[in-house]
């Protein structure tokens, strides 16, 4: 199995680390590549500043609460934009907010997942992740390439 190129844009440390050792010991073949916030994963995405080397994702998982440029944000500007409103994002926040759910959903996102309280189920989550993201659907071709 291929590696799959994941970008998670994320301003926490601490969420950063529960997640890189979440998708360690679920096994997934993955790259993990951060992004501190919208304006960092645009550059990433664009292959600018310290990112020209960057790849394409495969999966973008977004928070929706960070600095500079939220994810709804980012979201928006992602869906807008030809060349990578294909690559499938997930919102994986710790907003549960009525009004962020219904927002991403407008502005086209692929699925919205609050993150568990407790790591056992965090850990949970990011198995599902595997086996329904990474297993199950097709992802586009050129978001694989």
């Amino acid at each position: 199995m291929r590696k799959i190129e994941i970008l998670l844009v994320e301003d926490n440390p601490a969420d950063v680390m529960l997640t890189e050792e979440a998708f360690e010991e679920a096994r997934i073949a993955n790259r993990l590549h951060v992004a501190r916030d919208g304006v960092d994963a645009l550059e990433f995405l664009h292959r600018q500043g310290h990112y020209t080397d960057a790849p394409t994702p495969d999966v973008i998982l977004l928070d929706v609460n960070m600095p500079r440029m939220n994810g709804l944000e980012l979201l928006a500007v992602l869906k807008a934009d030809p060349d990578l409103r294909r690559i499938p994002i997930i919102m994986l926040t710790t907003s549960r907010a009525e009004q962020d759910v219904w927002r991403s959903y407008d502005l086209h996102v692929n699925a919205y997942i609050p993150k568990p309280v407790s790591v056992g189920e965090f850990f949970d989550v990011v198995r599902t992740f595997e086996t329904f993201w990474l297993a199950i659907v097709a992802l586009p071709p050129h978001a694989m390439s």
